[in-house]
């Protein structure tokens, strides 16, 4: 199919669309926003933290070899590679999916620099991703192995699927989408239009590969991780206006998961985070595309029950990357908390519904993720990232390798960094308040307001000094609205100060201060922004608080031992009462309240190094006193157990599963009490590889359900050799327990590892396991 090339500017919706350089969208947008975004480049970042972090996001994307990148590609495709792949996943079943990030943070940090060298890369890429795809002949582009074979059975209508595997595959349109959308942002950020090409003839491949799949097979396809698949279709619908994109981005719908949430229903608890958040801005898209307000209710509802029941200080979400029951944080903080990626979809989640809704919750969300969970993910001397903002006690940030590492989260990393311009300016479009500019976050930047002819500068050192100023630039006196965001945690009164006067009015925390007046050159409005301390308690555990001055989450260094891990015996004395204020900004030390010794804080995303708290416990006196004892015995507890382990696996979680060679026969997962958990029934089993000692005993520890009966016999095998036989008989009601299993010396002698084995009988259920942990033996 052959198609005139593009180039463009598209309607600046709050949508992947909303940057655009393509002209002549084909399909305008049904749903007319309030708001819109500035384009990249429209907006610069200036001198600070955020400045350094971009760039050294750059650094890092001129850092990689595209040969490298490109190198599964080319294998794929019968072509020889022109390097050895990266390490990490980029060697694994998800290889090639960096690509497609690097690509869209390639693509906005060329629209922001205008850097040749940049481009360069680009077109390269999108160069070689022609020649693989011309090789492969049927418009077809991955990196990971055996996706033809994969995609061969898909096409005759055959789908097997366990949740993260698609006929024996790991989430491979999960995969495909981030290429399309690397590919659709090159051709709305950067002059190379070949880009859109070679996206829409991979899209054409995804129509022709489904077109044997009826509605059953599509809901047992969907079960597996399929990214953002409904929104890059809908966005290529968009561009083309060829419907055949538009009736597949229909198809990615998955029902279980988006019928429920249209009709506010609460199905989050146990799911996957971030395998679902992407649907919800597809579904935003097609929205925008369609009016369709089932669509709309969906979004709307996800975005603010994952905000209100299942968020963190930082503004992440979720715990060994599951949604857990509404409100209990506390019960998951020692997992792995807040994975980053949740956090950039997040983000683009509520860009959407601030652009049909705009209002101060949603403002309020994106400066707590940008600063205390995008910021801090960041290691600002090299530009290396996290995976997980971890938040429980005593914890630290790991943060990635430059080549051998390429999560999920070194992948929207490449992007997360030059894209904060997206969150800082809006401009209205709204009938009433097209001639309003607002200001959301504080951040040292400017923008140009190509419609009215002017820029305006944000003057900044926020938020190590609590203000801001704004200075206009135009040729001519131009009248419009400032509209800038007063928030809710300066827990003051605020009045501007206009070209050195004050505003005669006053305004409310948590409310917009609207200026209207005709603008000339060099009219400036200087805003105090005072930013007291205060604290944020996890839902279910009152006791258990972040500390914050204004929105800036605090951290401190701890000992790199839970037994020692600090509390604050601080009665009933204000927070203010108990920090003193250090001369370095943003630094606090407790003053006469810290067991067993007083501690530092200073904001996390300043946290690059060392173990750290963000959560404190909060004690008076007198429950100090009568709770010391068994606190101080349960840290020991954690402590000596931890001192033990070689190896824990959190069973029925995908990157676990792979990294612990999970297989078996008749096995299944799902969750309960917030926990994953997996059994082999019929006869099956399941198996996996952990580490051990090999110079001492050691004892392998699995935890179960303790009202699971019936039926649940089976053997513990390690290396083929039963340990135990096990039957579960309501052993524990209502609980989750552990059963330690002693390994015989033998079996571990010299191993760096074991292969662990669950065997149900004959006609019987091994399992369900919930976790598993590898320890040496107590002697």
């Amino acid at each position: 199919m052959k198609r005139a090339l593009l180039f463009v500017t598209a309607s600046l919706f709050m949508s992947s669309l909303a940057h655009s350089q393509i002209t002549a969208m084909k399909v305008p947008d049904v749903v007319k926003p309030i708001y819109q975004v500035f384009q990249p480049g429209e907006v610069l970042i200036l001198d600070g933290a955020f400045k350094h972090a971009q760039d050294k996001d750059i650094e890092y994307l001129k850092l990689l070899d595209m040969d490298r990148m490109l190198s599964g590609f080319r294998s794929e495709a019968g072509l020889k590679p022109k390097g050895d792949k990266y390490g990490g996943w980029e060697s694994q079943g998800v290889a090639g999916h960096c690509l497609g990030h690097w690509l869209s943070g390639a693509a906005y940090a060329y629209a922001i620099t205008k850097d040749a060298e940049i481009l360069k890369k680009i077109d390269y890429v999108v160069d070689q991703l022609e020649e693989c795809q011309n090789a492969n002949g049927d418009g077809y582009l991955c990196a990971f192995e055996h996706g033809k074979d994969m995609f061969a059975r898909l096409e005759k209508g055959e789908v097997t699927s366990q949740g993260f595997d698609l006929n024996g595959g790991w989430v491979p349109w999960y995969t495909i989408h981030k290429t399309m959308a690397g590919l659709r942002d090159v051709a709305l950020y950067t002059p190379n239009q070949k880009a859109l090409q070679v996206g829409l003839k991979n899209a054409d491949w995804a129509i022709k590969v489904t077109k044997n799949l009826d509605d059953e097979k599509w809901q047992k396809m969907l079960a597996c991780e399929h990214g953002g698949m409904n929104e890059v279709l809908a966005d290529f619908w968009a561009i083309t206006g060829d419907t055949r994109y538009k009736d597949l981005s229909l198809k990615f719908y998955q029902k279980a998961v988006l019928d429920p949430l249209a009709a506010q229903q609460n199905i989050l608890p146990g799911r996957h985070g971030n395998t679902n958040i992407p649907k919800l801005i597809g579904l935003s898209r097609l929205y925008e595309l369609t009016g369709e307000e089932k669509f709309k209710a969906a979004a709307n509802y996800f975005w603010n029950t994952v905000i209100d029941t299942q968020s963190y200080a930082n503004g992440g979400n979720t715990s060994n990357e599951h949604f857990g029951q509404p409100n209990t944080q506390n019960a998951r903080i020692n997992g792995n908390t807040s994975e980053t990626c949740n956090t950039y979809n997040m983000l683009k989640l509520g860009r959407h519904l601030f652009a049909w809704q705009p209002n101060m919750k949603l403002a309020d969300y994106a400066e707590r993720a940008t600063f205390n969970h995008i910021l801090a993910s960041q290691n600002p001397d090299d530009g290396m990232v996290i995976y997980y903002a971890l938040l429980g006690p005593a914890s630290k940030k790991n943060f990635s390798t430059p080549f051998d590492s390429f999560w999920c989260c070194v992948g929207t990393g490449m992007e997360n960094h030059v894209r904060y311009g997206d969150e800082i300016y809006f401009k209205g479009a709204g009938t009433d308040n097209a001639d309003t500019l607002t200001v959301n976050l504080f951040i040292a930047s400017q923008v140009e307001w190509k419609e009215k002819n002017l820029s305006l500068t944000q003057e900044t050192k926020f938020p190590n000094e609590p203000k801001t100023s704004f200075v206009v630039h135009a040729t001519t006196p131009t009248e419009f609205t400032l509209r800038i965001r007063y928030p809710h945690w300066t827990q003051a009164l605020g009045t501007p100060r206009i070209n050195g006067a004050d505003s005669k009015n006053v305004y409310q925390p948590g409310t917009y201060i609207d200026i209207k007046r005709a603008w000339k050159d060099g009219d400036r409005v200087d805003l105090d922004l005072p930013m007291p301390l205060r604290t944020e308690a996890l839902p279910d555990a009152p006791s258990r608080k972040a500390i914050f001055t204004g929105p800036i989450l605090l951290g401190g260094a701890v000992p790199n031992d839970k037994a020692q891990n600090p509390v604050l015996v601080a009665g009933d004395r204000k927070i203010d009462e108990i920090l003193k204020p250090e001369p370095q900004e943003l630094m606090f030390d407790t003053v006469n309240v810290g067991r067993p010794q007083e501690v530092e804080l200073k904001p996390f995303y300043a946290i690059n190094k060392g173990t750290y708290n963000v959560y404190w416990d909060f004690f008076t006196d007198e429950q100090w006193k009568q709770r010391e004892a068994d606190y101080r015995a349960e840290q020991e507890r954690i402590k000596a157990l931890e001192a033990r382990t070689t190896d824990t696996f959190d069973i029925g979680e995908m990157q676990p599963e792979r990294d612990h060679e999970l297989a078996g026969e008749k096995t299944r997962t799902g969750d309960h009490v917030d926990r994953k958990w997996r059994d082999a029934f019929d006869g099956g089993h399941f198996e996996f590889t952990m580490k051990v000692d090999p110079t001492t005993a050691n004892e392998l520890i699995c935890t179960y359900w303790g009202s699971d009966a019936g039926g649940r016999e089976f053997d513990v095998l390690v290396d083929g050799k039963v340990i135990a036989t096990q039957t579960l008989e309501r052993a524990k009601p209502e609980q989750l327990f552990d059963i330690t299993y002693p390994i015989p010396a033998g079996l571990t002698t010299g191993k760096q590892s074991v292969r662990i084995r669950l065997q149900a009988h004959p006609g019987k259920i091994a399992g369900g396991l919930f976790g598993v942990r590898m320890v040496r033996a107590q002697k």
